[in-house]
């Protein structure tokens, strides 16, 4: 690989230039795991940003944690004989009450797996 540099005053600076990539928007566990990265991670944020590879990781991560708190949420109630459409329909705060508990549950453990945790 060949590098070329640009000299400015005393100093030569590589040019480097970034591959264009396609961008989607993160979700809020994307966008919280990168937040993570930048203030209690800060060698791997620079080691994932100058590989390329920060965008990608994000990205898998929102993807897999969205699909952990579904799955999660969709096993708490099956596992609760009491939440039924009849629950829904005959008594909705506490049907949103139980299923607000089960998502909370379930973000919990996402966050401290894959948000909070240390593997790639």
């Amino acid at each position: 690989m060949e590098i070329t540099y640009t000299k400015y005053g005393d100093y030569l600076l590589p040019n480097l230039i970034l591959k264009p990539i396609k961008q989607d928007n993160l979700n809020k566990y994307g966008l919280m795991r990168l937040n993570y990265l930048k203030k209690n991670k800060p060698t791997l944020y620079q080691q994932l940003l100058m590989q390329d590879n920060l965008y990608d990781h994000l990205f898998s991560v929102s993807i897999e944690a969205e699909d952990k708190v579904n799955y999660l949420i969709d096993e708490m109630v099956k596992l609760d004989d009491s939440i039924t459409e009849e629950l829904k329909t005959n008594n909705q705060m506490i049907w949103v009450r139980k299923m607000n508990n089960y998502k909370n549950i379930a973000e919990e453990i996402v966050l401290k797996e894959l948000i909070y945790g240390d593997t790639i």
